[in-house]
């Protein structure tokens, strides 16, 4: 098991479209994956759930993984936030 705390960085923070992105990416692995906002922690692979925690710019989240391709995933998805999201 695996985890990482990671700032968000883009302007609108873990809203809607990022958040789709954040959810495609986290399901394209193997590993479950979590998100873990202050003492929340939610499927990484839903939707509802990440949005449930209302992730806004300049916010710190620590992602969770544990599989096979955990430290995959946990680079991966990090990458995706440090570059805003493609936004």
């Amino acid at each position: 098991m695996l985890s990482r705390d990671v700032t968000i960085t883009n302007n609108i923070g873990l809203h809607a479209r990022p958040a789709t992105f954040f959810i495609q990416k986290a399901n394209s692995y193997k590993s479950s994956i979590w998100v873990e906002k202050d003492d929340r922690k939610v499927n990484a692979k839903s939707l509802l759930g990440v949005l449930s925690l209302g992730i806004a710019k300049g916010m710190t989240i620590t992602l969770i993984a544990d599989g096979q391709d955990e430290e995959g995933a946990i680079n991966g998805l990090i990458e995706l936030i440090q570059t805003g999201f493609a936004e």
